[in-house]
């Protein structure tokens, strides 16, 4: 299975820079016993069952791109330097794992300077990382980090325009509980409250699990045999309380529908023994075309880039030659992709 296989031609004028507005507006491409139907996330619904269940992912993206300055004495004086820090993941000590640029004039032991009230010391630097100790923690760190921090854009939207006020709103979901995420799960930026009211009154359930996204979610996939690909792992909880109702779902034959491919990993993750278990930790579980689901019934969820594990993950879902179809479809018609784009709801 070569990298090649899950490439596309994919112009640039169909990666969205913002979201449908309202988030229900976006377009929803349907596939389902081979055919393909264009909608919108309204739609769900009329396009759901009394006795489904939509798994949810209420991780709470951060505000983890900062900006800063580093101070440094000279013998011409005191030289000052912008520096630019994207929060990783959190260590145990209140450190976070951070890019930082430019890392090579970066000194352990130098402080960076984001606001008034949040400062950085270089606590090490390996891998092309560093540590950050910060100067606040818990609460007042939230606090400061959401006055001097930016939302941590996707690269294939940063790299169009920088992130803005509107995007601390954009780029989080509506039932986002857990701080830890430096990345959203996008599918679920469609809902809002109307609509999850109006699912709830046709007897559409909701679980929450949660799935802390982190950076490695866009790291490109480097070797040609995609098999030997290495997933970056992230922290996700599934509580005894979430793996019941699923469980129960199965059970009276409903079906179960991850709202993401993060959501999906973390509930696949959990029923490796072939129903849904507590679970707790890290989980670095890889989905490409040969795995075996052992809970999840469909999918909702964005359109991904070329090359990437989640086209990876939705053609082992679908299929690769139907996703091909699907993909050309979307391409045809103009449907929005990535982060900010439109949906699909995939039936295999």
């Amino acid at each position: 299975m070569k990298l090649t296989d899950f490439d596309f031609d994919l112009p640039e004028a169909l990666i969205a820079t913002r979201p449908a507005n309202p988030r229900t507006s976006a377009r929803l491409l349907v596939a389902e016993d081979d055919a393909i139907a264009d909608r919108h996330v309204c739609d769900l619904v009329d396009l759901l069952r009394t006795g489904d269940r939509l798994v949810l992912n209420d991780t709470r993206v951060i505000p983890a791109r900062l900006s800063g300055t580093r101070s440094r004495e000279t013998g011409q004086g005191t030289a000052v330097a912008r520096i630019e820090a994207t929060l990783l993941e959190p260590k145990a000590g209140g450190t976070w794992v951070a890019l930082v640029k430019p890392l090579r004039k970066l000194k352990e032991g130098e402080e960076i300077r984001f606001s008034d009230r949040l400062s950085a010391r270089v606590a090490s630097i390996a891998e092309g990382q560093a540590e950050l100790a910060f100067n606040l923690q818990g609460e007042d760190f939230d606090a400061a980090l959401a006055e001097a921090g930016d939302m941590p854009l996707p690269p294939y939207i940063a790299s169009l325009r920088a992130p803005d006020a509107r995007d601390k709103t954009d780029y989080q979901t509506v039932w986002a509980r857990h701080s830890g995420a430096v990345a959203a799960p996008t599918a679920s930026l469609h809902f809002d409250e109307a609509l999850l009211q109006a699912l709830a009154a046709k007897g559409i359930n909701f679980t929450h699990v949660t799935l802390h996204v982190g950076a490695g979610t866009f790291l490109p996939v480097k070797v040609e045999d995609v098999t030997t690909h290495r997933m970056h792992a992230e922290w996700g909880e599934v509580t005894a309380k979430a793996a019941e109702e699923i469980n129960a779902t199965k059970a009276a034959g409903g079906r179960v529908i991850p709202v993401g491919t993060t959501a999906l990993r973390l509930i696949e993750t959990a029923a490796r023994s072939g129903r849904v278990e507590p679970w707790r930790g890290p989980t670095d579980i890889f989905i490409y075309p040969g795995f075996r689901f052992h809970v999840t019934d469909a999918l909702m969820t964005n359109f991904h880039l070329p090359k990437s594990t989640l086209l990876m993950l939705v053609s082992a879902l679908m299929g690769m030659e139907r996703m091909r179809r699907v993909y050309a479809h979307a391409v045809a018609s103009g449907y929005r992709f990535f982060s900010y784009g439109d949906a699909s709801l995939l039936i295999p």
